[in-house]
This record gives structure tokens, C-alpha cells and sequence, in this order.
């Protein structure tokens, strides 16, 4: 018997996803690019999230599922790990299959055999632009793709929580004053150097919202020690000299050592950061990724008056910006990040709540205020 989708909001975002990821075919071709993924259809979209929502309501030996699903043949996959027999996609076999491919980067492949859609395995690699799922934590699935040359982040398309669909407005990238993370996690700018600062910035909001344990960072200019005035002295974790992990290896020149060697290492010394920023107070680093201090306790600077109000975005479809007083989009972080990009108008902020939301808070000269983005949708 063939499965038929219950899940309504499957059908709601389907066709959405399928335009999405055919805009972005066509340019790609347009452009020259190669290995590049088939588009499923609105039908088969729809299919993969119904079967992965039921799934993601299930749990094996009292866990709950987290697997990551990508729409290719075989062929496509590099070397994959091929079954004997391709298996016919259900809520079953994703729940038996999920403890055995649920760290990051494994790849369920599912492909058409006749009306229907089959497991033929696993796999590490993707094509450009690849369709992918991932089933993030019971009821929350979010939609995304691979992107070009497979540089950073996947690219978030669509966050299902439940009945609530948020679909990303891939536009509100390109408007005055978005910070550079934005735009890069909205593909608006793109580097094809994994040692790009901004590409590394997100790699650490998304550690930072992984610990879960809440936590602020501030980003201040390396030529100028201004913060300082909105910091209350004696700090309680000062670092001296500034810690340079992170921004040893964005020197890195590609001849000393392999790329995926640099990677590991990246990737330890974010961790070592953003653990830090677990601890009470602000971790503090340089626009160098410099680390200056953690623990740090925000303070309105002097003279300066009190923040009022901020305008808050999230860049999703149908969002609207809203001006509120910094309390009403947190507690204290929230405030005192919002208060901090206030005083210090070329520094940046960003706080994580222990419940997954994530705030980006920068200074918008032609606002003459506050902007707070909410980009959890894009990090998840």
C-alpha cells in the first residue's frame, strides 16, 4: 500500500520548496556551475516530510530520532553506502535506521522507483544544491540545500514546527544595513574560502546555539578599545595577550597543512570559544576573532543615554518589523547585548536563549537605531 501524506502542512510548503530550489537550478546553470542536484518535484517534497515528520515523533529505544534525509541516485553520491535492495520509504524504517545515522554530515539517499520513494543507503557527499531534511527534534523539520562548491552552512529554506511554517525570505538579505551573517546565510554574499571571517562568525552561532545554555558574544573592532567604556572594570576574565586561535588559522595559506586538516582545527578552536560563552557575563572578541575576555558584565557607557527601543526582523516570509523595547524580545541579555550595540556603534552582538532563539543586534545608520535579527530559523 502506498503511503499517502497526512501531514498537512507538508502539502502547504511543498510547492514553495519546489520553485526554491528550481530559481536556483537555473541560475546555477546559467552560470556555468557543474554537478548540479535534481529538483523533486512538489509531490515527492511533500512525500519526505510527511513520512519524516511521523518519524520524528517516534523514538528508538526511548531516544528521539535526528537523521538527515537528501533527495539523489545513487550516482550522484560519490561512494555511497549502497543496500542490497532499496527499502520503500516509511515512519518505520527511518525510526530503525536513525541511530545509525544520526551524527552530522550522513546523508539518508532516497530516490523515485515508479509512483513511489525508495532508501537506497547513505551517503557523506551531495550535488550542488541538493534537496536535504534534516529532523532536528520531534515535530521541527527543517528544509535546506547544499551550497554551491558546498562551502559553509547549508542554506535554510524552510523551518516546520508542527502546524507553523516559516519560510525563508531569501530577500531580506539584500536590504539596507543587514549584517554581513545575514547576508551570508541568506547566500546574498558569497566567499568560496572556508577562512572567510563572516563564514566563521557563523560557524560560532551555531555552536553557540547548540550548548544551549544561553550565552552572549561581542564583536569590537580590533583598532579601537572603545567597549571597554561599556564593560564594568576590573573585568572578571581578561585575556592577555588577546587569544588568537581562530585567528592563526584565518592566516592560513593552504600550503602547510591539508584543507581538512584546517577544518578540524577550526572547528576545535570555535568550540573553544563558544564554550566560553556558557559562562555568566559577555565573552568579548575583536573583529580578528581575537578573544579579549568572557565574563564580562555590560554596562550603559557614560553620558549615554538608555536604550528605548529596537527594531526586531526575522527573515522569513510575510515577517514584519516590529519596534519594541529590547526587554519584550528577552530578558537581560537581550537588554544589556542591545544596550552595549547602542554605546558601541561599530560592534555587533550576539546573544543565544537557552530555548534556541538566537539574536543578531547591530547599529543601522540609516534606522538611527538598533536592528535585532532574529536568525535562528537560518542556523538551525
Amino acid at each position: 500500500m502506498i503511503h499517502e501524506p497526512t501531514y498537512q502542512a507538508a502539502a502547504k510548503v511543498a510547492p514553495v520548496i519546489e520553485r526554491h530550489l528550481k530559481k536556483h537550478l537555473v541560475a546555477a546553470k546559467e552560470n556555468g556551475e557543474d554537478d548540479l542536484a535534481v529538483v523533486p518535484t512538489a509531490r515527492q517534497v511533500e512525500k519526505i516530510i510527511d513520512v519524516a515528520f511521523w518519524a520524528s515523533l517516534r523514538k528508538e529505544e526511548g531516544i528521539p530520532i535526528r537523521i538527515s534525509i537528501a533527495f539523489l541516485p545513487p550516482s550522484q553520491a560519490g561512494k555511497p553506502l549502497l543496500f542490497e535492495r532499496p527499502i520503500r520509504l516509511t515512519p518505520q524504517l527511518l525510526t530503525k535506521l536513525a541511530p545509525g545515522v544520526e551524527r552530522a554530515g550522513i546523508h539518508i539517499g532516497v530516490w523515485p522507483e515508479g509512483d513511489d520513494l525508495y532508501v537506497w543507503g547513505t551517503t557523506i557527499r551531495l550535488p550542488n544544491l541538493s534537496f536535504v531534511l534534516d529532523v532536528s527534534e520531534p515535530g521541527l523539520l527543517v528544509v535546506k540545500h547544499r551550497r554551491l562548491a558546498g562551502l559553509g552552512k547549508f542554506t535554510n529554506v524552510a523551518v516546520l514546527r508542527g502546524d507553523q511554517v516559516k519560510v525563508v525570505n531569501e530577500d531580506s538579505g539584500s536590504l539596507p544595513d543587514s549584517p554581513l551573517i545575514l547576508q551570508s546565510l541568506l547566500g546574498v554574499t558569497k566567499s568560496c574560502l572556508w577562512n572567510n571571517s563572516v563564514n566563521v562568525l557563523i560557524q560560532i552561532a551555531v555552536s553557540m546555539r547548540a550548548h544551549k545554555r544561553g550565552g552572549i558574544l561581542l564583536v569590537t573592532p580590533s583598532y579601537s578599545d572603545a567597549w571597554k567604556e561599556s564593560i564594568i572594570h576590573p573585568l572578571q576574565y581578561p585575556i592577555n595577550p588577546a587569544f588568537s586561535g581562530i585567528a592563526d588559522l584565518l592566516r592560513f595559506d593552504g600550503k602547510s597543512v591539508t584543507e581538512i586538516y584546517w577544518q578540524n582545527a577550526l572547528r576545535r578552536e570555535v568550540e573553544n570559544i563558544t564554550g566560553l560563552t556558557a559562562v555568566d557575563g559577555a565573552t568579548i572578541i575583536n573583529d580578528k576573532q581575537e578573544l579579549l575576555a568572557f565574563g564580562a558584565k555590560i554596562a550603559r557607557a557614560k553620558d549615554a543615554p538608555a536604550i528605548e527601543q529596537v527594531l526586531l526582523t526575522e527573515p522569513v516570509e510575510d515577517g514584519i518589523p516590529l519596534l519594541l523595547h529590547p526587554s519584550a524580545i528577552g530578558g537581560t541579555r537581550h537588554l544589556s547585548a542591545a544596550q552595549f550595540v547602542h554605546d558601541q556603534r561599530d560592534s555587533i552582538a550576539l546573544v543565544a536563549s537557552q530555548d534556541g532563539y538566537f539574536t543578531v543586534f547591530t547599529w543601522s545608520d540609516l534606522q538611527q537605531l538598533v536592528q535585532a535579527h532574529r536568525i535562528d530559523v537560518l542556523l538551525l
